[in-house]
């Protein structure tokens, strides 16, 4: 069940427990924890400047970490970047934290064509291509609404030839869906963790509201 709140897009409890029970092989490597008590096994091409666990995009080299869970179908992750996105970029261009995007598919029943995980996918293409950032905010300015199909995979790899990404390579990555795998990965890595629901943000494995001057606070907490 989804529960639409003041704090965003929900997963119900149930959520997990449909959630098929995989071992993920990410280029080779086991992605950690997650594999304990898996039986089956899913082959994970990574993109460009993901986590050393595998399930999200690092934008900066130093600072706290700050990870931040997203689906690029939930509303209320558009008001969260719209309200919040300047100031963790800044944050990050003054050395403050280490900021690690995961682009979840936990929203993919309300479109009629898995709409967050594609978007999801693209999103990993457009890392190849070192326009994840650029590529993020775009799909958020012309976010589509739940309950339709959302942007097609054509629509996709427009948006990413406007933020500048190379038709051909974007387009042929989007098209392939080369980054599907990845994302149902980094989408029960979630599940995993605890995360409930999206936007969530999580300073230095702690869980803080999904708003700047929180997000603030806690990171100097964390540097003091």
């Amino acid at each position: 069940m989804i529960v639409v709140g003041t704090i965003g897009d929900a997963v119900g409890t149930s959520a997990a427990s449909r959630t098929p029970r995989t071992t993920w092989v990410l280029d080779g490597r086991a992605p950690g924890p997650i594999a304990a008590g898996m039986t089956t096994q899913s082959q994970v091409a990574l993109p460009a400047g993901v986590t050393a666990e595998g399930d999200g995009i690092v934008v900066g080299e130093t600072g706290v970490r700050v990870d931040a869970y997203i689906d690029f179908l939930c509303p209320f992750c558009r008001q969260f970047e719209a309200a919040s996105g300047d100031a963790l970029k800044q944050m990050v261009a003054e050395q403050l934290i280490t900021l690690v995007y995961h682009p979840l598919g936990i929203l993919d029943r309300l479109s009629t064509t898995a709409y967050s995980s594609r978007a999801s996918a693209a999103s990993g293409c457009a890392a190849d291509g070192g326009r994840f950032m650029a590529f993020k905010d775009a799909l958020f300015a012309v976010q589509p609404e739940e309950g339709g199909p959302g942007l097609s995979d054509e629509q996709l790899v427009a948006v990413g030839a406007d933020v500048g990404l190379d038709v051909d390579s974007f387009g042929a990555c989007v098209m392939a869906g080369r980054y599907l795998p990845w994302a149902a990965f980094v989408t029960e890595r979630a599940i995993e963790r605890g995360v409930s629901g999206t936007p969530s943000v999580y300073v230095a494995g702690t869980p803080v509201p999904a708003n700047a001057r929180t997000i603030a606070a806690a990171v100097a907490a964390v540097a003091r």
